[in-house]
């Protein structure tokens, strides 16, 4: 089976520049990883999983699409994570996602931080706001984070398309030397019974 790079968005719009940001990244790192290892990259786009979102929010019951997308995750050797900025961090549907993932999928799973914005003052989120959360999940993330300003995509993009190349072949060495969290068991087979009777 091949293994898989997803690519988390949580841009809105159509089209969407967090979207191209994430698959850009996903396709510098697929070249590089192919001369080891041959990887497919999948994007998921969470403004299709909004309502699904919100559901299990209040009625803690998950749809088959938002069930199959954690599962992509939890599958994945590598992860791109891309959210627009809103109010000086990610956005709600952002975090709404990682809040509902059960607990544990992305522990020593490689992660590629990236975000898109206005204007270059808003690239301090990654460092200030989407480091904290994926360091509180445990996942295993790549030192260079990528942010994209609306000017990068015009004239100046052969800087923004360099620092994707840069992170990209950051990321494979990433997922190259640390492949990451195995399979995550949703029913935790791992759990020792014996040690939970211990501490009852």
């Amino acid at each position: 089976m091949t293994d898989t790079i997803v690519v988390i968005s949580a841009g809105v719009g159509t089209p969407s520049s967090s979207l191209l940001l994430g698959e850009q990244l996903g396709k510098a790192t697929q070249r590089v990883l192919a001369a080891c290892k041959p990887v497919e990259v999948v994007s998921i786009e969470l403004r299709t999983l909004a309502t699904d979102l919100a559901h299990q929010l209040t009625t803690h019951v998950p749809s088959a699409a938002l069930t199959e997308a954690y599962g992509t995750v939890g599958r994945a050797v590598g992860v791109i994570v891309v959210s627009p900025v809103f109010n000086a961090s990610y956005s709600g549907l952002f975090k709404m996602f990682f809040d509902l993932m059960d607990e544990g999928v992305m522990a020593g799973r490689p992660v590629l931080l990236a975000a898109t914005g206005g204007s270059a003052r808003h690239s301090l989120v990654i460092a200030t706001a989407m480091l904290p959360l994926f360091h509180y999940l445990k996942a295993a993330v790549t030192p260079t984070g990528v942010f994209a300003a609306t000017a990068d995509w015009g004239d100046s993009a052969g800087q923004l398309r360099s620092r994707i190349e840069s992170a990209g072949r950051e990321f494979a060495q990433l997922v190259a030397e640390h492949p990451g969290a195995p399979a995550h068991d949703e029913f935790g087979g791992d759990i020792d019974f014996a040690d939970l009777l211990r501490g009852a």
